[in-house]
């Protein structure tokens, strides 16, 4: 369907981390004397570098275009070690360059047939699904073409062929399209609303409720972790390279307290500096704070989905229950992910708070 199309297009225009003060330098011991501690705004930095290289890696592994795990991965392997991934980070760097590539006509026409055959089964979609993976083997050419015609004569044919297969026709209830219509309006994920919306419009037929159970759902679906994911990307990119910058002014201003002639300048100097990453941790704690509620609300959502549809004799419910069971998964990993960064910001926030209190003297 129309809408359809426009829903798989869009989408291209559209993030597990361990902590990483897990992975901070340890308390150095030196033989015959007593423990050293370690430096705390040394060991504050070297927790935002190990989990800016964990926030690449978290990228080069996810299942974000591959434009960016490619360009993530160079950045991890380089010899330059962290000023490549610093680098990376940085407005302008390696990782908004590759989102520019995303916007690239060639790589939207290849992530409309990925997504087509991540969201049309071979079972119900046969001819959609087979045109999207010779278009996806061609070339440029093939895959403008079924972008432009294909994938919507594809679909003619598919549902010609289910009209004619009377043996196995569904009549669509009421109870079905009351269950759409209440997904409109309640479902967390704003691309599964509008799909379901679109089942119900003024001009839908019977085969437009199935097609939503059939493919609709789960492309709303796919859309909205793909667009979770990409937005994680870009905030952290972000945040991680700020963070950089702020901890840089704030261990110099603190080094600066070292024989000031002007203590009381400099005191206030490092106090601000140490406000200043506290404060960007609070902003960035905030933000995963709600980002892991969402997450959530997902997984929830899915994990109903799945249930009901291994509970249902419906035979509409059939196709969605092992999708859905595998969107389920992978809202289970966007939660684990938004619950280890949030705790790393969490962390961070104390230390800087810690630090903001310990320059005062």
């Amino acid at each position: 369907m129309p809408l359809a199309a426009g829903l798989l297009a869009g989408g291209a225009a559209l993030a597990m981390t361990t902590s990483a003060w897990a992975v901070t330098p340890p308390v150095a011991v030196v033989p015959g004397a007593a423990e050293q501690t370690a430096d705390p705004s040394s060991v504050i930095s070297a927790a935002a570098v190990s989990a800016a290289r964990e926030r690449v890696l978290r990228i080069a592994k996810s299942s974000l275009p591959a434009e960016l795990r490619v360009s993530a991965w160079n950045a991890l392997r380089s010899t330059r070690g962290d000023a490549a991934i610093a680098e990376w980070l940085a407005p302008g760097g390696g990782y908004d360059l590759a989102k520019q590539r995303l916007l690239d006509t060639r790589t939207r026409n290849r992530l409309f047939c990925e997504r087509v055959i991540r969201t049309h089964t071979a079972e119900f979609s046969p001819q959609v699904r087979a045109a999207a993976e010779r278009a996806l083997k061609g070339s440029d050419a093939d895959r403008t073409a079924f972008v432009k015609t294909g994938y919507a004569q594809a679909q003619q044919r598919d549902r010609a062929a289910r009209d004619a297969d009377t043996q196995h026709q569904v009549e669509v209830s009421a109870t079905q399209r009351n269950f759409i219509r209440n997904t409109a309006e309640r479902d967390p994920g704003e691309h599964v609303r509008v799909a379901a919306r679109c089942a119900l419009r003024a001009d839908a037929a019977d085969a437009d409720v199935t097609d939503f159970f059939e493919y609709g759902w789960m492309l709303g679906g796919a859309l909205d972790l793909e667009a979770q994911g990409l937005r994680s990307a870009d905030a952290e990119a972000l945040r991680h390279y700020t963070l950089t910058g702020l901890l840089k002014e704030a261990t110099q201003a603190e080094a600066a307290l070292k024989g000031a002639v002007d203590s009381a300048t400099a005191r206030a100097g490092a106090q601000q500096g140490w406000k200043a990453v506290a404060e960007h941790a609070d902003a960035a704690r905030d933000a995963w704070s709600a980002q892991q509620a969402t997450a959530m609300a997902q997984l929830e959502s899915w994990r109903n989905t799945a249930d009901a549809a291994r509970a249902s004799d419906d035979e509409l419910w059939k196709p969605i229950a092992g999708p859905a069971a595998a969107m389920q998964d992978s809202w289970a990993k966007e939660q684990a992910d938004a619950a280890a960064t949030l705790t790393f910001w969490q962390e961070m926030s104390a230390q800087a708070h810690e630090s903001e209190t310990r320059v005062q003297g």
